[in-house]
């Protein structure tokens, strides 16, 4: 990871146009890297996100024994070692910004009868991982870890794992994730119960690998996923689509830029991460998908944003699930519209790669805007134009939160400045040369 910091500097400009392809999805990559790396056999990738978060999980797939390449074609390839095959590592799994990656793979290690040591950057180092823990120590793997369940941390995986029936007590599709990874090297059927659906990449994905993984909806709107363990996994071959949270960066800033016409393409609509899609569309956003298809298990499709009026709106806390990375650059669309929009359900904001909602609230009043936090709901009163920008913002080692004042810095009347642009690169490579080539303006600081 990019170790020194780079202040950049959204700047108003005109519209956005053309038609751009986005890095590929974040969620899938991580998933991609372990599944194809538990297969027997060659696993092959396209589409892969080459940034930081999922070069870290490639690593350690690497020290836990699978052979990861990538080729000058830009494919990726995964040869497996097969379940129960994982190596102990020589070394402690370092990585860096990858809470997506830390999680799925204390799951993956937790049901071979292995040691492994992981740790992070300094974000990473800050975030909870008892809500990680707690079902995998049902399983019969222990954990040490520092006080407050922090990394750096030790598991040591279970000779003898165990099944088990889990209901989540949050909705996490990390937790989901880590205990279904734990799941594959357990005999058995392992249960998982979400009251709430989350994103379901393990799930669908899995299912492309060959596991035998049954979904089924339960009373109150919730889902029960139950896998059969010790399958054999099966080579994919995968391309993946573009990442929808990486993609809502573009789209709001072409919603807020006078004139814009922008086509993303091949953007990954799974139904579970389209819920900052279907909050823009009632609040009056010109958004069309062109070209709806299947790639492997996936629905993706091209997006064609028009510059749009947007009207504030309440956002139910039950769509947290389907866009939860997506509240800063919301809250950013909402500082454009006209009215107040109130967003509800926000606890997971606190725990992310820093508490965003926090960092939201601060960085929005710095651009000039009205904002209130009321324990987990966020009010953001519109300007209904151009708020005034003009701030100064922390991004507090958080990729999202630069990315969306960068935004707000575009869209406003006056330039906003983040302090520190390097972390964009754990979702989003080459973010700011992207914006500049669909006519952004986004630069060194001076």
């Amino acid at each position: 990871m990019t170790s020194h910091a780079i202040p950049l500097i959204g700047r108003p400009g005109g519209p956005l146009t053309g038609r751009v392809r986005i890095p590929g999805d974040k969620s899938m990559s991580h998933r991609a890297l372990i599944l194809g790396g538990l297969a027997v056999g060659r696993t092959t990738i396209r589409g892969l996100l080459e940034g930081d978060d999922v070069r870290s999980t490639g690593a350690a797939m690497v020290a836990l024994g699978a052979r990861v390449e990538r080729h000058e074609d830009g494919i990726w390839t995964v040869d497996g070692v097969g379940i129960g095959g994982l190596a102990e590592p020589d070394r402690v799994l370092d990585l860096g910004n990858a809470g997506t990656g830390v999680r799925l793979l204390m799951g993956l290690v937790a049901s071979h009868p292995i040691t492994s040591f992981f740790t992070g950057d300094a974000s990473l180092t800050k975030r909870p991982m008892a809500r990680v823990t707690r079902p995998l120590e049902l399983m019969g793997a222990q954990f040490i870890t520092r006080a407050g369940n922090l990394l750096p941390l030790a598991v040591i995986g279970a000779a003898a794992p165990i099944s088990i029936e889990y209901r989540l007590p949050v909705a996490s599709a990390q937790v989901k994730s880590a205990v279904l990874l734990a799941g594959l090297n357990t005999p058995g059927r392992t249960i998982v119960i979400e009251p709430v659906p989350t994103r379901d990449h393990s799930e669908r994905m899995l299912r492309h690998f060959g596991a035998d993984v049954a979904v089924e909806a339960i009373e109150g709107g919730g889902r029960r996923i139950v896998l059969q363990g010790q399958p054999e996994l099966v080579p994919a071959a995968l391309d993946l689509p573009g990442d929808p949270s990486s993609a809502a960066f573009p789209l709001v800033a072409a919603l807020l830029s006078e004139g814009s016409d922008l086509v993303l393409e091949n953007i990954g609509l799974n139904p579970l991460r389209t819920g900052l899609i279907e909050t823009l569309l009632e609040m009056g956003a010109s958004i069309e998908v062109l070209d709806p298809r299947l790639s492997g298990d996936e629905p993706v499709g091209d997006l064609r944003i028009r510059a749009s009026r947007l009207t504030g709106i309440t956002v139910p806390a039950e769509r947290a699930p389907s866009m939860i990375d997506e509240y800063p650059i919301l809250a950013v669309a909402a500082a454009c519209a006209t009215g107040r929009t109130v967003m509800h359900g926000l606890d997971e904001l606190k725990v992310k790669e820093s508490d965003r909602l926090a960092a939201v609230a601060t960085g929005l009043a710095a651009c000039g805007v009205s904002v209130e936090i009321d324990g987990s709901t966020l009010t953001v009163e519109g300007w209904g134009n151009k708020p005034p920008g003009g701030g100064r913002i922390a991004a507090r080692l958080d990729h999202r939160i630069a990315m969306a004042f960068l935004v707000m810095g575009i869209v406003a009347r006056a330039p906003v400045e983040i302090d520190d642009g390097a972390t964009i690169e754990t979702s989003f490579p080459n973010f700011a040369a992207l914006m500049r080539g669909l006519g952004a303006v986004i630069e060194p600081a001076p």
